[in-house]
């Protein structure tokens, strides 16, 4: 007999940085290239975004892009971002190997985040994952549990483990330099998550050196590559528009992503690893 379908979550992160990124995004759901997408919900795009998630009604995901570093933040923070701004991935991952990211403006962000995705999409995120990883430095998964706890989703909802293991990164030969780095600022991420009664992905892939000479197709391959029991890959598909250019260095990448995942290679390249699409792993 043959094996089974392997199945495995494609996530498309930055839902609602701009309006040409939720439309390339939605535009994938609803045609089923995606089974998951995350939202940032601090961006001027939620709203609106949010209602045309709900009108297209894609049978996929949507969970929450927890957002520190991009835009201006939903909540006070005199010290993180005074002049309404937050900060960069870089001051942010200085402040925490200093032990010194303000953690109870961090928490009220978090709850600001999540409160404006319930407001806006009218129910709780599927799951939750970080715009650059954010969730999994230590001093701000602490306050992400704290929240979800005292919220008391535990089993309701899965977070992402942004780390896998050492051989399995190895074999895959994509941005390996930035895949064995995020395992090292994620470790002992999955254990404390699963201590609070919170679920994760086991195997992730998905880094990309988003060069805009690459071959997306070729970079996919190498993703379903060494998959773990519940993997999750995610991707950054999405058009291009002004709002995206001021907001974010990837740009062109998200286009080649997004035609791709359109494209009839696509479902060709699942079929040939025996892959399947899904929402939720079984």
């Amino acid at each position: 007999m043959p094996p089974l379908p392997f199945d495995f979550i494609l996530c498309a992160d930055d839902y609602a940085l701009s309006p040409a990124v939720s439309a390339g995004i939605l535009e994938a759901a609803s045609l089923g290239r995606i089974s998951a997408a995350s939202a940032m919900t601090n961006r001027p795009d939620w709203p609106r975004a949010a209602r045309d998630w709900h009108t297209a009604r894609p049978d996929a995901a949507l969970g929450l892009h927890l957002n520190l570093t991009v835009g201006a933040p939903l909540s006070p923070m005199p010290s993180l971002a005074p002049d309404g701004k937050l900060p960069t991935i870089a001051q942010i991952l200085r402040l925490s190997r200093q032990n010194l990211l303000p953690r109870a403006e961090i928490a009220a962000e978090i709850s600001s985040q999540i409160q404006a995705f319930c407001l806006n999409f009218g129910q709780p995120p599927e799951f939750v994952d970080g715009h650059q990883h954010v969730q999994v430095l230590p001093q701000v998964r602490q306050c992400l549990l704290d929240e979800l706890t005292k919220r008391q989703w535990q089993g309701q909802l899965w977070l992402r483990n942004s780390a896998d293991r050492l051989p399995n990164i190895l074999a895959r030969r994509s941005a390996t330099k930035k895949a064995l780095g995020l395992a090292f600022l994620a470790r002992g991420f999955a254990a404390h998550a699963r201590s609070a009664g919170f679920a994760c992905n086991q195997g992730f892939s998905g880094f990309s050196a988003f060069d805009p000479t690459g071959d997306y197709g070729r970079e996919m391959a190498r993703n379903l590559r060494a998959l773990g029991p519940r993997h999750l890959i995610m991707c950054h598909p999405g058009h291009i528009d002004s709002q995206l250019r001021a907001a974010d260095t990837v740009t062109d990448t998200r286009e080649q992503e997004l035609a791709f995942l359109l494209s009839a290679q696509w479902p060709k390249t699942l079929q040939s690893n025996n892959a399947r699409l899904v929402r939720t792993w079984g």
